[in-house]
């Protein structure tokens, strides 16, 4: 029993780690770098024109069906692109969290 609590203890101090490494502001600058010049001012005027030329429409980052996926799929989505989406290479490492954590500001 005493090791489950342990462990159990281990395993939310890892992810609260996690949750508290990573930095909005710093996912600002990482965002209007790497992924404004698609998804626009904060994620909500996505650049017609890069839709028309890829035939779909680039999503808003502050939508109720972007803000519901997980850490995971948006991860995914970044690191190894999603649709005609190419993944942000530029993206790495802790970068990648501050972006996820700066989409959350995001939330309508």
């Amino acid at each position: 029993m005493n090791k489950l609590i342990v462990t159990f203890l281990a395993l939310m101090a890892t992810v609260a780690g996690v949750a508290l490494a990573a930095d909005a502001k710093n996912g600002v600058d990482v965002f209007n770098k790497s992924c404004k010049m698609c998804h626009g001012e904060g994620g909500a005027t996505p650049n017609a024109q890069v839709s028309k030329m890829f035939g779909v429409p680039i999503p808003l980052l502050n939508s109720a069906e972007i803000q519901a996926k997980s850490d995971a799929d948006i991860r995914k989505a970044i690191t190894d692109g999603k649709g005609k989406m190419p993944a942000a290479k530029n993206v790495t490492g802790g970068a990648v969290d501050d972006v996820i954590a700066y989409l959350r500001t995001l939330k309508k």
